[in-house]
């Protein structure tokens, strides 16, 4: 298999780490001027685009080594801290199994559905209940038999809006299997969007 090469303009990356809404990178570039070789940098990217930002340049490896360290150590103690904020709260994160909610069949329209994200869809931070449980609010993905497989879906927890894959959702579940937190998110998302508050309610009476 030919090794796929990720390039943050001439600087190939060699290193690369995500965790929590960011990604730490090291890149090289063998042409750039010595004291220029390597850099690090955060990353953000969607399917189309990356953007590279607080980026720093040496050509002392082990210097760049030890910045990648320090960003990464900081972004995962900053991750591990809002991961605890649902804790505090008194919210059991335990990640939800089939067990917990109604399987989706290809006849099924999600649209308007509460859905439940496969755990091991997500990073390893992040598979836990508070990100799992979403509201679909469209996407080719989220009708039956469509050629598309995106579901575009808000966060119940955060209220976030992601995308994620048809074949990502392990099930859905009804508003009165809601925990108390997500029937908080729901409110206001509803109330935020109240033209969509009939057509949910629509959704989950069917």
């Amino acid at each position: 298999m030919e090794r796929r090469v990720r390039m943050a303009g001439s600087y190939e990356i060699i290193e690369a780490f995500h965790v929590g809404d960011r990604e730490i990178v090291i890149g090289e570039d063998t042409r750039a001027k010595p004291e220029e070789r390597y850099l690090c940098a955060y990353c953000q990217q969607n399917e189309i685009l990356a953007s590279y930002s607080d980026v720093l340049v040496s050509g002392d490896y082990c210097e760049i080594v030890q910045i990648f360290a320090d960003r990464l150590s900081a972004q995962a103690q900053k991750t591990r801290t809002a991961l605890f904020t649902p804790i505090f709260q008194g919210i059991d994160t335990t990640p939800l199994s089939k067990a917990d909610c109604h399987p989706v069949s290809h006849e099924d329209s999600l649209e308007g559905k509460i859905v439940v994200i496969k755990p091991e869809v997500l990073r390893r931070e992040y598979q836990r209940s508070t990100e799992q449980i979403k509201l679909c609010t469209g996407g080719f993905g989220a009708y039956p038999h469509s050629r598309g497989s995106a579901c575009y879906c808000v966060d119940l927890y955060s209220g976030k809006e992601s995308r994620f894959e048809r074949q990502d959702i392990l099930g859905t579940l009804e508003r009165s299997q809601l925990p108390q937190w997500a029937e908080i998110g729901l409110k206001q998302y509803e109330h935020a969007h109240p033209h969509r508050e009939n057509e949910i309610g629509k959704e989950h009476d069917r």
